[in-house]
């Protein structure tokens, strides 16, 4: 295992946010974290990726158990996370954005025409087909722009990617776009986790499920071992939404 969990806890004040989480995440696979609003999603991905410590239990990196200080510290340790917002500059170009923060340099000046060849061959590596890498990327579809988040990742040497939520705003095909990227992730080897409270995005990607309610786990499921139907009952309101349907159906 590349980052494992066991027994993970978290507490803002008298707040108990996260208790007793385990999990696991492997290369050439992806971990979907599910749950509702309000689950512990967010609590856990910022313990993976360096923002909170957690207070309880241990958390591994390769075998070794770790406390990591920031983001940068994670970073160093190849987990990158890509966040909802995605950290890019709607106006700037698609491969100035792909190297935002980490400029390749020719001398002193900023080696432009390495930078626009990289994120082109990157992008081409990972599939994406950017028509061209000079417009901005506020001009890209929203999946376009999670793409570009992942193979930015990827370049800049993630071991293991932290994905939240990147399909929650977007349409069913714009969701389908970035769904195969992160199994273009996965098949690049890398450990994927992904966030989200959708058990139909989840479960056509995944590998193993840990489902979480508020801020417990529900379990961790390998794939053969659950349907998407048992995903969705599992999470908080699945069973109300059954409840709910059969009333309607009635009414």
């Amino acid at each position: 295992m590349i980052l494992e969990t066991r027994g993970i806890g978290k507490t803002f004040g008298s707040v108990l946010a996260l208790r007793d989480v385990s999990m696991s995440v492997a290369a050439g696979q992806v971990t979907c974290v599910l749950g509702d609003n309000g689950a512990g999603k967010s609590t856990l991905i910022k313990i993976l990726s360096g923002v909170h410590q957690h207070d309880a239990g241990s958390y591994l990196v390769d075998g070794r158990e770790v406390r990591l200080s920031s983001p940068r510290d994670a970073l160093d340790r190849g987990i990158a996370t890509v966040y909802q917002d995605l950290a890019m500059i709607p106006l700037m170009s698609v491969w100035r954005n792909f190297f935002l923060g980490s400029e390749p340099r020719k001398g002193l000046a900023f080696d432009v025409a390495r930078a626009r060849r990289v994120a082109r061959e990157e992008l081409r590596a990972m599939g994406i087909d950017i028509r061209d890498v000079d417009q901005p990327v506020g001009t890209l579809s929203g999946g376009e722009r999670q793409s570009v988040a992942i193979a930015r990742a990827v370049h800049f040497g993630a071991r293991v990617l932290i994905l939240d939520e990147p399909t929650s705003a977007l349409g069913v095909k714009q969701a389908g776009v970035v769904l195969r990227y992160i199994a273009r992730a996965r098949d690049r080897g890398l450990g994927v986790v992904f966030i989200t409270h959708n058990p139909h995005h989840a479960y056509p990607v995944g590998d193993r499920f840990l489902l979480l309610n508020r801020g417990t786990s529900v379990g961790e499921y390998a794939k053969a071992d659950i349907t998407t139907q048992e995903l969705t009952a599992l999470m908080a309101g699945g069973a109300e939404l059954e409840e709910l349907a059969h009333e309607l159906e009635h009414e």
